[in-house]
C-alpha cells in the first residue's frame, strides 16, 4: 500500500508489478543485494537499489546496483530495456548515451552485402584516423 501511496495511486493490496517479500534478508544475501556501507539502527546492512534485467532468450543482461542511499535513474533503465529489445532481435547495436530513434551501429560480424539488405536506409561509416571502416551506423531499424 505504500508503494502505491507514494507513487500517488490509490494504496491497494496488489501491485501493477511483481515484488518478492524477502522478511529474513536470504535472498537479498545470495543475490548480493546488500550494502555494506549503509546500516540500519540495529547495524544491519540496508537492502541495495537493485536492478536485474533479463533478455528474452532468460539470461542476465544488466546488473545494476545503487546504494541504499541512492535513488534508481528510471529513464536510464528504460533506455537499456528499449535497447536490449532492439538488440535482440535487430542485428545492431546502440552506441554510447543511444536514445530510441538514434541511429545504431551494424554489429561486426555482419558482411556488408548482408547488411545492405537488412538495412535499406542506408549504412554510413564514421570515418576515424586508421582509415578502416568497421564503426558502422544505419537509422534505427
Amino acid at each position: 500500500q505504500d508503494i502505491n501511496a507514494y507513487n500517488g495511486d490509490q494504496p491497494t493490496e496488489k501491485l501493477p508489478f511483481p515484488i518478492i517479500a524477502d522478511k529474513n534478508r536470504e535472498l537479498a544475501v545470495k543475490l548480493g543485494m546488500l550494502d555494506p556501507d549503509e546500516l540500519d539502527k540495529d547495524g544491519m546492512p540496508l537492502t541495495a537499489r537493485v536492478v536485474f534485467v533479463f533478455g528474452p532468450d532468460k539470461k542476465l543482461k544488466l546488473s545494476i546496483l545503487y546504494p541504499a542511499t541512492t535513488g534508481r535513474n528510471f529513464d536510464e533503465i528504460l533506455r537499456v530495456v528499449d535497447s536490449l529489445q532492439l538488440t535482440a532481435y535487430k542485428k545492431v547495436a546502440t552506441p554510447v548515451d543511444w536514445k530510441p530513434g538514434d541511429s545504431v551501429m551494424v554489429v561486426p560480424t555482419l558482411p556488408d552485402e548482408e547488411a545492405k539488405q537488412l538495412f535499406p536506409k542506408g549504412i554510413f561509416t564514421k570515418e576515424l584516423p586508421s582509415g578502416k571502416k568497421y564503426l558502422r551506423y544505419t537509422p534505427q531499424p
